[in-house]
């Protein structure tokens, strides 16, 4: 249980209704900001407007996945209004209180660590990055059926990274019946590829085999698919990136060669918000209930 624990919940999407809905389940008290035009009613959460809270007694602040812009701003769809954190209002909170994000950014970074608040990267997690890479490749799997003319099965796919999503994604899409090569870098990675009786291929040597690709998937959060590999795809091939902002792909060069590239970094929080809310709604509850089992002790 949380109880006696007061949180501070910032603006977000549908996930957050999940996490919402478990914290006050276990008896945490919630200060509910950017949400005023959320018809639903939480048994121990208040909407307020940002000036309006006592920050002086709040012992977590929980953002969206995305976290702060970098001009500190925090999306909110459930309100009209803009809101901001800032260095100032974190200075407020109490010494143990504890600011929870999906991910960061350098302002984000900047403004806890000069107000010596704890920052936790929820999606740095192995655990949440895993149950997430279950809505991610349901949705990449939509994306494809929508956006060629051809069936997965038989088509040439080309997964970019074996980390904790590309590997689902990569033994997905090779259940559908897909023909998968899997580039890596890492020597782990070409002998889990291997394992799995997928095509491994060294990164270095990426424009080598793009050239009968029909759908390449990203998953590594730098610029991987360039200007020079995108030269070497047929017309028809489909770009599916999935790494976190801006991606890997130069989107420019790819819309002047007429080749589709869609950038798609959130897509458990469109295509099943409410599954990946209960994922992040799960390990937030059960860390925080660490957290204070910990100060008590």
């Amino acid at each position: 249980m949380l109880t006696g624990l007061h949180l501070a919940v910032i603006g977000g999407d549908a996930r957050q209704l999940e996490i919402i809905r478990r914290l006050t389940e276990l008896d945490a008290k919630l200060s509910l900001i950017g949400f005023e035009q959320l018809d639903h009613a939480f048994s121990g959460a208040v909407k307020e407007k940002i000036d309006e809270v006592d920050f002086s007694i709040v012992d977590t602040i929980i953002l969206p996945v995305a976290g702060t812009g970098l001009d500190g701003q925090v999306d909110t769809i459930f309100s009209n209004e803009k809101v901001f954190l800032s260095e100032e209002i974190l200075l407020e909170t109490p010494s143990h209180c504890t600011v929870y994000s999906g991910i960061t950014n350098s302002y984000l970074s900047g403004i806890t660590k000069k107000a010596d608040r704890r920052l936790v990267q929820l999606f740095q997690r192995d655990d949440v990055a895993i149950y997430n890479s279950i809505p991610t490749v349901e949705g990449t799997i939509m994306m494809a059926i929508h956006h060629t003319d051809f069936t997965i099965h038989g088509s040439n796919v080309l997964v970019l990274g074996l980390g904790r999503v590309g590997m689902t994604v990569a033994r997905t899409f090779d259940a559908l019946g897909a023909y998968v090569k899997v580039g890596a870098r890492k020597t782990e990675h070409i002998a889990r590829i291997t394992e799995m009786s997928l095509t491994p291929f060294q990164l270095k040597n990426l424009e080598e085999h793009v050239r009968d690709v029909d759908i390449c998937i990203n998953t590594i959060p730098h610029m991987i698919v360039t200007a020079s590999v995108i030269s070497k795809m047929p017309p028809h091939t489909l770009i599916i990136d999935l790494a976190s902002k801006p991606g890997g792909t130069d989107f420019r060069y790819a819309e002047k060669r007429g080749i589709k590239a869609l950038l798609a970094p959130s897509l458990p929080g469109i295509v099943a918000p409410r599954t990946a809310g209960q994922i992040l709604a799960n390990v937030l509850s059960r860390v925080l209930q660490e957290d204070l089992q910990s100060r008590k002790g």
